[in-house]
């Protein structure tokens, strides 16, 4: 705990000297100048009003150099408490001198953890030098140090706070940008794959089958141009900062659209059982797993000449199968990308799972298992 506390950084970030700064200066200086002026008969006028005057200024900086101006608060509080030492009196300084308080509650709000240990020795020191000098009561002394526990209290609750909502923010934007990566991923692969797929057959058939030739360009063209829309309405739809920023609007319905059968390997879609009505964040996923599930056979599955897309409904879950028959061989030695990372991650984040693996006589299966209510 204590290497915790003294290798504690500062905090990041602390807000820029504004004009609200300067204007808590100037109250301050103003009040003690009207306290000085209502009380003459203080030991020690007109030098302790200057002096609570001249230490106003310490506030502006109580955030950017929060040990050096507790320090110099309280150094100045222990001068006093000297003088008041000196001339044998147990009434001097000013009540506005209290603004030595808020450099307290800056250290510990705004100080690393060996500025905020070293900062408290000092206050310690000072606020027992003047409590001595004094001569104050127990029932003082009990006050005095539950006041500056009080202080240091609220400036550890709102430290903690505002790490607590930083640490919020980032876990959201890191979900943020995970979610990004998958939906671009999915997205731009499974059509740059289809494109790669469709090309390598045109430059078979090119020479020899000019009319099929022209088919198969023309679905070049058209997953290309797929692809711009997609990539068009996902890029719309960041600019716009929606709440659902990140939420794929294609479900169950257009998995129809991924059926080819006019094509090397053929695609089939299957969908068995009651898929209406699945929530949203279902919907995509059944889709998205779907879709690069295909894109990872069309890829590398072997010498395949069908993929079958099989998703079915039962009961309380929905289960997504894509089947290849394509030579069996292990894909160990497939360089990998963040394709069955990302499918494994849509599926835990409702609460389901996904394995992938060789298929009982040849080719692939990946299977996911989703609640069909989503995650409760």
């Amino acid at each position: 705990m204590w290497h915790s506390i003294w290798g504690e950084p500062r905090p990041a970030d602390p807000p820029p000297i504004g004009r609200l700064d300067w204007l808590l200066v100037g109250v301050l200086a103003i009040a003690a100048l009207i306290e000085g002026i209502a009380r003459p008969g203080l030991v020690g006028q007109p030098f302790v009003t200057g002096l609570a005057v001249a230490l106003m200024p310490a506030l502006v900086w109580r955030r950017n150099r929060p040990l050096l101006m507790c320090v110099i608060g309280f150094a100045v509080a222990g001068l006093l408490s000297a003088l008041a030492w000196a001339t044998a009196t147990d009434e001097i300084g000013l009540y506005s001198m209290m603004a030595v308080l808020i450099l307290l509650y800056s250290l510990v709000r705004w100080g690393s953890g060996r500025e905020i240990v070293l900062g408290l020795v000092c206050v310690a020191i000072s606020a027992g030098f003047g409590l001595s000098v004094t001569s104050a009561g127990p029932a003082e002394v009990i006050g005095s140090v539950l006041l500056l526990l009080l202080f240091v209290a609220f400036a550890a609750v709102f430290r903690y706070r505002a790490a607590l909502w930083d640490r919020q923010q980032r876990a959201v934007r890191n979900h943020e940008r995970l979610a990004l990566a998958r939906e671009l991923h999915d997205t731009v692969a499974h059509h740059v794959s289809a494109i790669a797929v469709q090309a390598q057959a045109g430059g078979v058939v090119v020479g020899t089958q000019p009319d099929q030739a022209s088919g198969i360009f023309a679905a070049i063209e058209s997953e290309a141009s797929l692809t711009l829309a997609e990539m068009r309405a996902m890029v719309r739809v960041l600019r716009d900062d929606q709440a659902d920023a990140y939420a794929p609007r294609l479900g169950v319905t257009a998995l129809t659209g991924l059926v080819r059968s006019d094509s090397t390997p053929a695609v089939e879609v299957s969908l068995t059982g009651s898929l209406a009505g699945l929530p949203p964040a279902v919907d995509a996923a059944v889709y998205r797993i779907a879709q690069e599930a295909l894109t990872n056979a069309l890829r590398h599955a072997r010498n395949a000449t069908r993929v079958v897309i099989e998703v079915r409904a039962e009961g309380d879950v929905v289960r997504v199968r894509v089947v290849d028959d394509g030579l069996p061989a292990s894909r160990a030695g497939v360089e990998h990308g963040f394709g069955l990372p990302g499918m494994t991650e849509r599926a835990l984040m409702l609460g389901g799972s996904l394995r992938a693996g060789p298929g009982a006589d040849r080719g692939w299966v990946v299977e996911a298992v989703l609640p069909a209510r989503g995650l409760t």
